[in-house]
């Protein structure tokens, strides 16, 4: 019997996303200050999951570009699964995803949970976020670009294997950072991925990589028509999200991994939805081996 439909409650939506300017804007620091304002400040230290209803209700007040509950429990759940002893995240924002997910993972016997950030400014938030929870002994903050973070924790020995990776970042690297963990070997068999904001932006050159065949990832390597080359960003994604650290007048460069097209990649699509109600959905993939091996 197929499973319902997955249902939104309307009465815990967001604040709807403005048309045109809805992070970078002051209201991540602005986050810092409602949170910590509130009466029951001395409750919230040390419990995650108080810290995020206070996320919660700033992100019904004034929109926040967070993975949200309904996206989260997917992702949670998976974390139970996995039990993953390394998790990485590509893009934590404000810190609502590593709180969440680095909670889920200390829960299930992990050891760390990298988020890499970008802004450092942002950084900045998680950090005070993530000790207010408690949680400073498992989740770790990378700030820098995510292809420079990534290389970092290779590099380091930090980071030798991927159990599990949440990609939530610059839309068109979700590829070319995905070919520079396998590049890495940080990404193999074993490894499981879950891609946010699959539908709501969405992303086509991402699902295509994941969902292709061994045969269809080498034949576009040869042709050079992998979208992973260190061109420009694929035409299907929006101006607004190729440019989207222009205000600042910085560009995201794009990697040039080739990757391992020979990595055999078995991915689903999860349907649920943004915090606004907007239907979005998760990616899930897994890495079930090497073909020829």
């Amino acid at each position: 019997m197929p499973s319902a439909e997955p249902q939104f409650d309307h009465s815990k939506a967001y604040a709807a996303k403005e048309e045109d300017v809805f992070f970078d804007d002051g209201r991540e620091t602005d986050l810092l200050h409602f949170v910590y304002s509130r009466p029951n400040i001395e409750e919230i230290r040390g419990n995650p999951e108080l810290v995020l209803k206070a996320i919660d209700d700033f992100g019904r007040t004034k929109y926040l570009m967070n993975v949200g509950e309904d996206k989260g429990k997917i992702v949670t759940e998976l974390i139970k699964e996995v039990k993953p002893q390394t998790m990485v995240e590509l893009g934590g924002y404000i810190g609502y995803s590593c709180l969440l997910f680095g909670a889920a993972v200390k829960q299930a016997g992990g050891q760390r949970y990298y988020s890499l950030e970008r802004n450092p400014v942002f950084g900045a938030v998680i950090l005070s976020l993530v000790d207010l929870a408690g949680l400073s002994d498992v989740v770790k903050v990378e700030i820098g670009s995510s292809e420079t973070s990534l290389k970092r924790l290779h590099d380091s020995g930090k980071v030798k294997k991927i159990d599990l990776m949440f990609l939530d970042h610059y839309k068109p690297a979700y590829t070319t950072d995905l070919k520079l963990c396998e590049e890495l070997g940080l990404v193999g068999p074993g490894s499981v991925l879950a891609a946010d904001n699959v539908i709501q932006p969405g992303n086509p050159p991402y699902l295509e990589y994941v969902r292709a065949s061994v045969s269809e990832k080498r034949q576009k390597a040869e042709r050079g028509a992998d979208g992973a080359n260190g061109a420009a960003p694929d035409a299907r994604f929006q101006d607004k999200q190729v440019k989207q650290y222009a205000r600042r007048g910085e560009s995201e460069a794009l990697g040039a991994s080739k990757g391992r097209p020979d990595l055999v990649y078995e991915s689903r699509l999860v349907n649920s939805f943004e915090p606004t109600g907007e239907p979005d959905g998760i990616e899930i993939t897994r890495c079930v081996g090497v073909e020829g091996k």
